[in-house]
């Protein structure tokens, strides 16, 4: 008659350790599709602030010139010393 408590606890120990190992592989996985997403996430910050700065440097550039073409219209002299 066989012995029943190694089979037990070996099986016991190869369920244990397996979940063990499906988990810290699915942790890692998920660490690095974590990493993914931040990376993207932080270049679709970077874009749109680039966007952002962009647009503030066409508005301040159309602002000076609307601002020379009314000081003109008026009759402002806006010569450089």
């Amino acid at each position: 008659m066989m012995d029943w408590i190694p089979v037990v606890l070996v099986t016991f120990k190869v369920l244990v350790l397996g979940t063990g190992m499906f988990f810290a592989i699915k942790w890692h996985y998920d660490q690095g599709a974590k990493e993914t997403e931040k990376a993207m996430e932080r270049r679709a910050v970077l874009r749109t602030s680039g966007m952002v700065a962009a647009v503030f440097l066409l508005l301040l550039l159309g602002l000076g010139f609307v601002t020379l073409v009314f000081g003109k219209m008026f009759g402002l002299d806006l010569s450089m010393p």
